[in-house]
């Protein structure tokens, strides 16, 4: 039997997804390559890994006992370049850091300190939900993530770097607007709009109200924070974001944040990894950054930033 690590690499790809299409999006290769790459392995096995049930795949018994040992060996091959990685130091490597979609509103000044210390690391960013998040912590497909609330997992270690108040934003031709204090109590009577499943924010608000009895209309369900706003700009209800994703639309007047009793809820942003992870000093290099600011109550550099296309930052968003 001879399978090529390429082999074991793109099945574990197909299996996470149970999807050939996906797997080579991800890949960045061709739905023929990635078939073709599939039947050769199933030769070199002797028996068939994937079997498709209307349009969906799903994984033989073989298939699962050799999924097993893919991702066990992706973990060993993450250790021995995190490994190669500290002999090399700083000088060149890969970070992959994957966040919650708020979060890439604040990242990017840090990224930008990051690479102006450290430019011979690249920085792979993948922008999604935290249901999605924690998944590539849990798969080991990045180093470092960044969410709002730590996972309930015991094989991480979850650390506090930042504050993440949460406030209610209107319309400013909202009635409400002209209100100096708006009891909690008021917005039972209104359309709120959320985030989708998945989401921490969705998950702190919903928390938040059911605890104090109070349950406002949903209106739309929405899939980013930029729809977000979008919705209640156009008048179609109220919404619970970060106050860190609304620099702009505060200072063009575009939206207003209500003062609602018992807001801001303030939450907190954790930078989390795998407790049995070998952290190479690239991904060292980036948690002791964000933590600089934990220990010196400063907030991230607002001069000086980069743009957030910069060449050495490879930015892929998923659904947020």
């Amino acid at each position: 039997m001879h399978i090529t690590l390429r082999q074991l690499h793109i099945f574990e790809a197909v299996a996470r997804h149970s999807s050939i299409s996906r797997a080579a999006g991800e890949l960045h290769l061709t739905q023929p390559a990635v078939s073709m790459q599939m039947k050769q392995l199933e030769e070199q096995i002797g028996i068939p890994l994937l079997e498709q049930i209307g349009r969906r795949l799903y994984l033989t018994e073989a298939g699962h006992e050799l999924r097993g040992f893919a991702q066990r060996f992706a973990a060993e091959a993450s250790d021995l370049q995190s490994a190669m990685d500290q002999l090399r130091g700083l000088e060149r490597g890969l970070l992959r850091i994957s966040v919650v979609s708020t979060a890439n509103y604040f990242l990017p000044p840090f990224i930008a300190r990051y690479t102006d210390r450290h430019p011979g690391v690249r920085i792979r960013l993948q922008v999604s939900n935290r249901e999605m998040v924690l998944a590539a912590l849990t798969d080991n497909r990045t180093d470092i993530a960044i969410t709002g609330r730590p996972p309930d997992m015991v094989d991480v270690v979850a650390e506090r770097f930042m504050d993440n108040p949460l406030v209610v934003i209107a319309n400013p031709r909202h009635p409400l607007a002209r209100l100096s204090h708006v009891g909690l109590e008021c917005l039972g009577e209104e359309t709120l709009l959320m985030r989708e499943p998945g989401s921490g924010t969705r998950a702190a608000t919903e928390g938040y109200f059911a605890d104090h009895g109070v349950t406002p209309t949903p209106g739309c369900e929405l899939s980013s924070n930029e729809a977000i706003k979008q919705a209640v700009q156009a008048g179609l209800g109220l919404g619970v974001v970060s106050l860190q994703t609304l620099e702009l639309e505060l200072e063009t007047g575009r939206l207003v944040v209500l003062p609602v009793e018992g807001f801001p809820i303030v939450r907190h942003w954790y930078v989390v990894h795998r407790r049995d992870k070998r952290l190479s000093a690239a991904s060292q290099a980036f948690r002791d950054l964000l933590l600089e600011g934990s220990a010196t109550g400063k907030s991230p550099p607002t001069t000086g930033r980069r743009k957030p296309d910069h060449p050495k930052l490879q930015a892929r968003k998923t659904a947020s």
